[in-house]
């Protein structure tokens, strides 16, 4: 149901609406109303559908199959098959042979991992095809096609699933990290020894190498059956003529005799407390969670149902926020820490209690958030705390509704999983905003509370940490007593909201400046106007997304300005700002005057730019330029805030030794910049002592002390005559000294112009990570640009049939070729992939001789129409979002080159050649420096 709206990033509405006038009442029985765009279905065969029609990616339509099936269906000898299954819909079916599917929906213009992919869970495996072209009627039905095929005729041959072996085992090898080998230990007390604990998706390998054949075919057969399957598609198309099409189309698909019953696992209760510590050499950084299993709660889509569920979450996002307020100090013994409620299987779910304690300081990390959970438990909730949860929540739908045409086809995909797999009804939105606002308006301390009291049983609770070697790990002993001395403190108070009468602005004074000129842009449809404080602001309306305004503000310097020694202050500048709140207020503060205000701003200072991007509905657009204003006018710079990121910054450093990936960074660092570079600056304690308070705002003054340096640019669904008296308030009356800056060249040389390494690293799973570059000073150009992207994207495909079809050799390698104009134009191809170590040394002559084949002009032609047809295709699919309008203004008035004219883009795209590619591999690699860095296991 759409109450699901705290995936949305929200934020909050000002209390302003009174609820209790509020004619509408609803009962506990009432049920929620079906949302009527969706169509659904049932076949005579047993097989659901779903249909739901939108324009939010007008052309296009997304293709899923959602199997009620997954690796819970398992036995003992088939660990592994159901993600195995998964693989297999990609390897031949019976109209697409071999690779058949990939190639279509390819030429298409579709990607591989991007538009066409597939999941496998513990209960269920879905299958996508998003974004694929609806106006051609073939390009349909060969969608349907495929679905069709998925459901009930997946070839499975010998050749097919051998060759994919090794593919999968690169898979396991590549997930096989210090935290995945944690999870293994904690899962039998997770899941309290339930076949959940022993039926991960990516299975056994040793059954994965040496199953028979048949044992696939068998499962496929047992499981894959249109009655445990749900095809969905969503999308610009019509309900009726896809109805039609399915109604046909499926209907050879025949209805199981004497099926399998699909059974569902329940998590046994255990009255006394489990605790798992669980180590692991790689670990460097613990976890504690507490859980409290409960049996699930099935929808049973009434108005009782949204009641429960909003409670709850107002509940846990009020404690949320606490917890939140609490990491914000220094002397805080936890990072961060999260308790919520949510699905944990299908029948079960669970209270869960998340903490990422300090170095050193687990024990008092339990004991503090414990602590925060039973006094909310006990005393319940503030006034205002629950005024702001409320406006937030009526801030979020309103916010919801206005862009109710634009929901994501994935969230919608969303919605409807939860129907079929858990029953839970896919509502009308208005319809359920009204029930909402009758919810939140009864809410009061005590019904949140309850809600608290109902899932905080005695029954079915577990430990788990995820600890540290050779740190004072808790304990079963100690995290049982923390709680139980939590749970009967005597001394614990009611929490005290502070929070009353503050505003954004304060007492700053703004004097307005002018509009001094404007000029229309009619290339672009753009205006720029030019500020009294000689400030640029360029503008174009957009409403592709209704009502939604964004910003950007771009200024040249940087980083590049300022001495190695100062590298760690400036790189961490807009951090601490960020941190320090703005004006009068503190983050947390500033969090609070925003309740209700869907606006946002932030700063960042990189390389070679210092940057402001703000975002806001129509409705609360002043606030976001109140808050630009007030990021030239009013930083604020907290010296607690100082000292908490100086903490933060030192507990990352405490036991960075055993981060393997860490490890691998640092070690490529000095590979290529040699060790101690001065211009490179490693994450170390020198770094950190380096960082100086007063250094951090300097730095940001400067950076930000002339705005008429500064180029806006400002897109959205805004007219002119609500923008101006804006940008007169706050932008122009912010003062500009009006000086002329531009970047510097920092580029740090390589030690050499050709590296080849062999790092050896300890690790608990041994494998080979290689480690590829060719980088090239450049001409920069719109066909540079492109040439050097089709270069890496053709490759990619070329790899994935080598490297991982062909060879088995890894789980796939990831390449990009980038032409970057600063600081000045260069042109660089990054290849890596892990592999299995004895494989490495066979697997790297295949990169570089795929490399040579273009440089030989051995270009697969059907490589190359992929790309062009996926590049054309991603440009169509970008129009569709007021973000491809910023995108056209900020590179017509800083790249010099209009996005929209065909010249620019379309054309070289649909006229480059496999000569073209050639002579650009021979050309950028002619000269270009490389570096192969190869990591080992040290044995």
């Amino acid at each position: 149901m759409l109450n699901k709206l705290k995936t949305i990033k929200a934020f909050l509405f000002t209390i302003t609406i009174v609820f209790a006038s509020q004619a509408q009442s609803f009962k506990a029985n009432d049920p929620i109303a079906v949302n009527q765009t969706v169509k659904k279905g049932l076949l005579p065969n047993g097989m659901t559908y779903y249909i739901y029609p939108t324009t939010v990616n007008k052309n296009t339509a997304s293709y899923y199959i959602i199997q009620n099936v997954g690796s819970i269906l398992e036995n003992d000898q088939q660990k592994g098959l159901a993600h195995f299954l998964e693989h297999m819909a990609f390897n031949g079916t019976k109209n697409f042979e071999g690779k058949g599917i990939l190639n279509t929906m390819q030429k298409q213009g579709a990607v591989f991992g991007r538009n066409i992919n597939a999941y496998t869970s513990f209960d269920e495996t879905v299958y996508n095809m998003d974004n694929i072209p609806s106006k051609d009627s073939g390009v349909v039905d060969t969608c349907l096609l495929v679905l069709h095929d998925w459901s009930n005729f997946l070839s499975l041959t010998n050749e097919e699933i051998d060759a994919e072996r090794g593919v999968i085992t690169e898979e396991w090898r590549t997930r096989q990290d210090a935290r995945q080998r944690i999870s293994n230990q904690q899962l039998p007390f997770i899941y309290n020894n339930s076949l959940y604990a022993y039926r991960m998706p990516i299975g056994d390998m040793d059954i994965v190498k040496n199953f028979k054949y048949q044992a696939l075919k068998d499962f496929y057969k047992d499981w894959y059956r249109p009655d445990l399957q749900a095809i969905a598609i969503v999308g610009d198309i019509n309900t009726a003529e896809i109805e039609a099409k399915i109604k046909k189309l499926f209907a050879d698909i025949p209805a199981p005799k004497n099926p399998k019953k699909r059974f569902e696992i329940a998590i046994p209760e255990n009255n006394t407390p489990t605790f798992k510590l669980a180590l692991d050499k790689e670990i460097s950084s613990a976890n504690i969670s507490y859980m409290i299993r409960h049996t699930a709660e099935k929808s049973t889509g009434t108005f009782a149902d949204l009641e429960k569920s909003t409670q709850r979450d107002v509940a846990f996002s009020l404690i949320n926020n606490r917890l939140s307020d609490m990491a914000q100090k220094q002397e805080c013994s936890f990072r961060g820490a999260q308790i919520g409620y949510q699905n944990f299987s299908r029948l079960n779910d669970i209270l869960f209690i998340g903490i990422a304690p300090k170095p050193n300081q687990q024990q008092e990390a339990f004991t503090a958030v414990m602590n925060e959970w039973i006094r909310a438990y006990k005393f319940g909730f503030s006034k205002g705390e629950i005024e702001r949860a409320v406006a937030e929540r009526i801030s979020a739908y309103e916010n919801y509704l206005e862009k109710i045409n634009e929901i994501p086809h994935k969230r919608i995909i969303s919605m409807v999983k939860d129907d079929y797999l858990k029953h839970e009804v896919i509502s009308d939105p208005k319809a359920e905003f009204e029930m909402m606002k009758v919810i939140l308006n009864n809410l009061d301390t005590k019904i949140l509370q309850d809600q608290l009291i109902k899932l905080y049983t005695p029954q079915n609770r577990v430990v788990t940490v995820t600890g540290v070697e050779n740190e004072n790990n808790l304990t079963q002993e100690q995290a049982f007593d923390i709680i139980k001395k939590a749970e009967t403190d005597s001394t614990l108070e009611p929490y005290v909201d502070s929070f009353a009468g503050k505003t954004l602005m304060g007492d700053v004074v703004i004097k307005p400046g002018k509009i001094v000129s404007e000029k229309k842009e009619a290339a672009i449809d753009a205006i720029t106007y030019l500020l009294s404080n000689g400030v640029k602001v360029h503008y174009k309306f957009a409403d592709k997304n209704k009502k939604e305004i964004k910003l950007k503000a771009e200024s040249y310097g940087g980083m590049s300005l300022y001495d190695p020694k100062d590298i760690p202050s400036v790189s961490r500048t807009a951090m601490l700002a960020m941190m320090s709140g703005i004006g009068s207020l503190s983050a947390t503060d500033l969090e609070k005057v925003m309740t209700g205000k869907i606006a946002s701003c932030s700063v960042d200072i990189d390389n070679f730019t210092e940057s402001v991007s703000g975002s806001s509905n129509v409705k609360d657009v002043e606030s976001m330029m109140q808050l630009v204003h007030l990021r030239f006018v009013k930083p604020r710079f907290d010296a607690d805030m100082f000292a908490l990121l100086k903490q933060r910054l030192e507990n990352g450093l405490k036991n960075k030794d055993k981060d393997i990936r860490s490890k691998m960074a640092d070690s490529l660092t000095v590979a290529v910049y040699g060790k101690d570079n001065p211009k490179i600056r490693m994450m170390n304690q020198q770094y950190i002592d380096d960082l100086s308070f007063d250094k951090m705002k300097s730095i940001y003054k400067d950076r930000f002390a002339d705005v008429s340096n500064f180029e806006f640019f400002i897109v959205g669904d805004i007219m002119p005559e609500v923008l101006k008296p804006l940008l007169e308030k706050y932008i122009a009356s912010i003062d500009g000294i009006k000086r002329q800056e531009k970047y510097k060249d920092n580029t740090v040389e390589w030690i050499s112009n050709k590296i080849n390494k062999d790092v050896f690293l300890k690790m608990e799973t041994p494998k080979s990570s290689v480690r590829i570059k060719f980088q090239n000073e450049y001409a920069y150009s719109q066909k540079n640009r492109i040439l050097t992207s089709f270069f890496g994207d053709i490759l990619t495909l070329r790899y994935t049939e080598s490297l991982r079809e062909k060879e088995g050799g890894t789980y796939g390698a990831q390449v990009g070729g980038n032409l970057d104009k600063l600081p000045k134009p260069t042109a660089s191809l990054n290849i890596a992939f892990d592999c299995d170590a004895n494989r490495v040394e066979a697997l790297l002559p295949i990169v570089y001789n795929e490399i040579e084949n273009i440089k030989q002009g051995k270009i697969v032609k059907e490589d190359l129409e992929k790309t062009r047809k996926s590049y054309i295709k991603s440009r169509t699919d970008s129009k569709d979002f007021n973000s491809y309008s910023m995108n056209v203004i900020y590179n017509y008035f800083t790249n010099n080159f209009n996005m929209d004219d065909p010249k620019n883009y379309t054309d070289i795209v649909n006229k480059i050649t496999e000569k073209d590619i050639q002579d650009f591999a021979n050309s950028f690699l002619s000269k270009a420096k490389s570096y192969k860095v190869v990591y080992k296991p040290l044995k």
